[in-house]
Parts: structure tokens; C-alpha cells; sequence
């Protein structure tokens, strides 16, 4: 029973240490996909582009907003001359433009999300296949995400790396 026990212990030993001495020369790398869209020339102009949509849509929004105040100001200094009937089709009016605001609203928020995500998606790709060249001429078995990574020492992030060769590419 000893004999077992020891020769047991000695296999998975042994197997211990042809794993790692396997492993040796596997090259892992860990990227940050924030850090490469905040400071790439592409991730910059494609922050640059989402604001200056958001922008857009803002001041249509608030050009939109300003008219329904300016109706409503309006609606209040006359509603005292009015008669019951034209106080009451002024006001259904009124509730039909704050309902048609409401959905502008709705639909300018769905617009800048949709936007949002393809331009992200189009640097992504770029980024993902740059990574996938990276990692074949650099003889990289194995590149993470940053975000899927509880720990990992800074020699092996090749965020720089990819950010140098995305400026690069562009």
C-alpha cells in the first residue's frame, strides 16, 4: 500500500513537471480594449464621432423642447380669452406634442445607441483582427482581454504594442 501511495505521488509529480516544462515557452498576452479605444487615433476619432452625433441629436431634441415651452407659455397667456372648445382642442394639441416629444426622445436615444455600437463594433473588428496578426508574427499562443483577467503581470500586456501598430495601420 505504501508502494502505491509513492508511486502515485511520483506520477503526478512527474506530470507537474513536464506540464510546466512544456508550457515554458507558450507566450500569453493581455490587451486592453478601453485603454486601446481611448488613446488609438481611430478610438479617438470615433469618440470624437459619437460625441458629435450625441451633439446632434441634443440640439435637435432641445430646438424640439424649446417649441413645445414656447406652445405651452403661449397656451397659458391665452387660455383666459379662450373659449371652453378652443381651450380644449388648444390643450389635446398641447398633450399630442408632449407625446410626440416623448417619442423623439425615445427615438433619438435608440438612434445615438445604434450608432454608438456600430462605430465601436467597426474599431473592434479592426482591433481583433490586428490582434490576431499580433499574435501569429509574435508566436502568441494565447491574448486576453483585459476584463477576462483577474491578475496578470504587466510584461505580458501588449496594449502599447497594438496601440503603436493600430496608429500605424491608419
Amino acid at each position: 500500500m505504501k508502494l502505491i501511495k509513492t508511486a502515485f505521488i511520483a506520477v503526478i509529480v512527474l506530470l507537474f513537471s513536464l506540464t510546466s516544462s512544456y508550457g515554458a515557452d507558450d507566450k500569453i498576452g493581455v490587451i486592453d480594449f478601453q485603454k486601446v479605444l481611448r488613446e488609438s487615433d481611430a478610438g479617438k476619432s470615433a469618440k470624437t464621432d459619437i460625441e458629435s452625433e450625441g451633439k446632434r441629436l441634443e440640439k435637435k431634441l432641445k430646438d424640439e423642447g424649446e417649441a413645445l415651452e414656447k406652445m405651452k407659455k403661449k397656451l397659458e397667456a391665452e387660455i383666459m380669452v379662450m373659449s371652453s372648445e378652443m381651450r380644449e382642442s388648444k390643450e389635446r394639441e398641447f398633450r399630442i406634442k408632449v407625446d410626440d416629444f416623448k417619442v423623439l426622445q425615445k427615438k433619438y436615444a435608440n438612434e445615438f445607441k445604434t450608432f454608438e455600437a456600430k462605430i465601436i463594433k467597426q474599431v473592434q473588428q479592426e482591433i481583433f483582427d490586428l490582434v490576431e496578426k499580433i499574435g501569429k508574427k509574435g508566436g502568441y499562443k494565447l491574448i486576453l482581454e483585459r476584463t477576462a483577467v483577474l491578475y496578470y503581470p504587466d510584461t505580458i500586456d501588449i496594449t502599447d504594442i497594438l496601440i503603436k501598430e493600430y496608429n500605424a495601420s491608419k
